[in-house]
């Protein structure tokens, strides 16, 4: 016990932040040190250590004894007190920067005690997201602390710091579903003058929660970008994470017009959107249904079963384009494309649900043309009436 609070003290004078984050990690091997969580090793920090650092390894070591009881929630409690502690400690040190591998760690692994916590059987009296709630709090109290550092010598900047806890509360916002919450965030990002600067693993991980909240809103240009950047600059053998990313990045792709290669999803084990690539760009309706209720709890346990229902619209646009080519001509009867609808599975559909299913791919700029409600046709453009999906701003 002697041995590591002297090694906290030599590390806290020489400033080597690395050091000093291994020591204060709850996954470093002094967990399992005998006594560490007795009255004795409180003493002994009191004695060996001078304040602010002694009240940061107080809270420390009283994690790490809740966490040696199996007690998620007190660790939690603990944990966070550290972070406030730690907080304090960074605003005073105002001319360095060199505690922030200690924040990374501290704030990640109080995100992590954070769902421990939210997860335990044993705190039935704890609302679903609240701990979460709580953490986010605690994380902004230190991202406050290092976007306030106007200074402007970019070496000792804490700013350097703040995509590393961005990342952090993105995960936790869309762990308790308030995206809403990330606007300033991301704000604060793409006002940064290190923006293209940060690692590159902090990138990629901002890159993907950016991405897939584009997604939600519907902005399918910018959730491509962020996207496919994440995919392309993840290391090549972190296959789980990359096959994570195209989770999101394929759909997203379809919805633009882009259908993915069979052996980019086998590759992956990723075969749940060949099935459903299959029946949209066949416009095949009643396969399409029964691929989205094959793979419905993978759909859904990866969100994305909403974004995946939108690629209808395009199954939609696929049949009726289908049913001109067969035509060949430029006055559709709205009465053909209903008998198309029917036939592929859609039973109930009348024409008022017909004529409204067509002036949204019209507004949509799937199709080029209007109906003509009086004569009860689809007129549509004698040139490209059909355009390439990839060619459509959404």
């Amino acid at each position: 016990m002697d041995s590591y609070l002297i090694q906290i003290r030599r590390v806290w004078f020489n400033q080597d932040g690395e050091a000093l984050a291994d020591l204060l990690s709850l996954r470093h091997n002094h967990v399992s040190i005998p006594q560490i969580d007795s009255e004795i090793a409180i003493n002994k920090t009191m004695e060996h250590l001078s304040a602010p650092l002694d009240d940061l390894v107080l809270c420390h070591l009283k994690a790490v004894s809740a966490m040696n009881k199996n007690d998620p929630l007190v660790m939690y409690n603990y944990q966070s007190s550290a972070v406030h502690g730690l907080a304090k400690i960074l605003q005073m040190q105002k001319e360095e920067n060199w505690m922030l591998p200690v924040m990374n760690i501290m704030c990640l692994e109080l995100r992590l005690s954070a769902i421990g916590a939210e997860n335990s059987k044993n705190n039935k009296n704890i609302k679903p997201g609240e701990v979460l709630e709580k953490c986010a709090e605690c994380l902004m109290a230190c991202f406050r602390v290092c976007a306030a550092d106007s200074r402007s010598s970019e070496e000792d900047t804490k700013r350097w710091g703040m995509l590393a806890l961005i990342n952090q509360l993105l995960k936790v916002y869309f762990r308790i579903n308030k995206l809403h919450l990330c606007r300033p965030l991301i704000r604060a990002v793409e006002s940064s003058p290190y923006k293209d600067h940060f690692a590159l693993a902090q990138q990629i991980t901002y890159k993907f929660f950016v991405g897939r909240k584009a997604m939600f809103d519907s902005d399918y240009k910018i959730a491509d970008e962020y996207l496919t950047y994440a995919f392309e600059h993840c290391h090549i053998q972190c296959s789980k994470n990359k096959r994570l990313i195209l989770t999101y990045l394929v759909p997203v792709k379809m919805l633009l017009g882009y259908m993915p290669k069979q052996n980019l999803l086998e590759k992956y084990n990723l075969m749940e959107f060949w099935e459903l690539m299959e029946s949209v760009k066949k416009g095949d309706l009643r396969s399409l249904e029964g691929v989205m209720a094959k793979h419905e709890t993978f759909f859904i346990d990866a969100g994305i079963y909403l974004i995946v229902e939108k690629l209808k619209l395009i199954a939609y646009r696929n049949l009726f384009k289908k049913v001109y080519l067969a035509l060949n001509t430029h006055q559709i009867p709205v009465m053909s494309l209903l008998v198309a609808l029917q036939m592929n599975g859609m039973e109930d559909i009348d024409m008022d649900e017909t004529e409204c299913l067509l002036a949204n791919l019209i507004y949509e700029g799937k199709i080029k043309g209007y109906i003509s409600y009086q004569h009860k046709k689809l007129v549509i453009s004698k040139q490209n009436p059909f355009p390439p999906l990839s060619t459509i701003i959404p």
